[in-house]
């Protein structure tokens, strides 16, 4: 039994098997765990911090949702220049909670691309990192930074990744409390330009006390006869974790324990001519979620909408601090309306 289900596993990701989505059909079948997910009705989202955009979030070592804003003022008060990279620090239940900016040395100018971007944040044994997009100051390559002191002041990496332009963390619980291995997992749309859907994903990882060192991140490439992840150095060598033709852009991913699942974050991007930017989907949108035993897969689908019915925004969490004790209450922290919005969700299990 277990011989046949390595072969199965094995044929699943050796062969291709993202479809590419049609406007109603989502690229992988529907999720063995989750049945469906039910919507708080829209007039009870919370918005705060209007006029800025991302917000990625971690759950930190002091309990505080870390967070960062691209283009924006952040909370009220507010910062006196819009600001390509802000922080802030969020604080206290879904339904009641308070959001402080975090004055920076790693605060960042420049509208759009020209400006550097926060894509992904994790806190790991009370250090923050973060994965910088627009690291070339025109819209490509993704930079690491990380921050000692809860984002005051930042390192920022000698190098970069000129082949991925919007990479992200796999968060689990409060300061990495619960993740599967001794490794940090990020992954990225596969392509340099942080505006540009790719038809991939990959995933990529590195031992938590060296994430600071390009030689100690390696590469998922595919799965081995046993069903077993097979990783590379050279970053030629990745292979894919996800596919979807054209349409593979921003995302987040994060594991909840009490499911077992991983659950991926995926905006739609727009149709091509439909807007100079495909990745705006900051007023009108749709979105996925889809779940998985493992961060490399396999992946199945949880939910899809091609127009929700509220702007989704170009990002969207599901932290941790914020679920239920049975993973059926989630709440999703997304940026419609250029905000930091967020909506309660319930989970229908099979």
């Amino acid at each position: 039994m277990h011989s046949l289900r390595a072969v199965l596993l094995f044929a699943l990701f050796c062969i291709p098997s993202g479809r590419s989505s049609s406007a109603t059909t989502p690229p992988y079948p529907p999720s063995p765990v989750i049945a469906g997910i039910e919507w708080a009705p829209k007039d009870s989202i919370i918005r705060k911090a209007k006029d800025g955009d991302n917000w990625p979030v971690t759950w930190a070592d002091n309990d505080a949702l870390c967070t960062t804003w691209g283009d924006g003022t952040g909370f009220v008060p507010k910062v006196e220049k819009k600001l390509s990279i802000g922080f802030a620090r969020v604080t206290g239940t879904p339904d009641h909670f308070d959001g402080v900016n975090v004055r920076s040395d790693a605060e960042q100018l420049g509208q759009g691309r020209a400006g550097k971007k926060g894509w992904g944040i994790l806190c790991v044994e009370s250090v923050l990192y973060l994965w910088l997009g627009h690291a070339d100051n025109r819209g490509a390559a993704a930079q690491l930074a990380w921050s000692r002191d809860h984002a005051k002041t930042w390192t920022f990496a000698d190098w970069k990744f000129a082949e991925f332009g919007m990479m992200g963390f796999v968060n689990f619980g409060r300061n990495y409390a619960g993740a599967r291995d001794e490794f940090v997992y990020a992954y990225s749309h596969d392509g340099p330009h942080a505006d540009t859907p790719a038809d991939r994903f990959i995933l990529l990882r590195a031992p938590k006390d060296k994430l600071t060192s390009r030689d100690a991140w390696e590469f998922f490439a595919r799965l081995d006869p046993a069903g077993q992840p097979g990783w590379r150095r050279d970053i030629e060598q990745r292979g894919s974790i996800f596919q979807n033709s054209g349409a593979c852009l921003r995302s987040a991913m994060t594991y909840c324990a009490p499911l077992k699942r991983y659950l991926w974050w995926q905006h739609l991007p727009q149709a091509p001519g439909v807007t100079e930017d495909r990745g705006d989907t900051r007023f009108a949108g749709g979105f996925a979620i889809y779940d998985a035993p493992e961060p490399w897969g396999p992946w199945t689908t949880a939910f899809f909408t091609e127009k929700w019915d509220v702007g989704p925004g170009e990002h969207g969490d599901l932290p941790t601090k914020w679920m239920s004790a049975d993973g059926r209450t989630l709440h999703l922290v997304f940026s419609g309306e250029d905000s930091f919005s967020v909506r309660e969700l319930q989970v229908k299990l099979r």
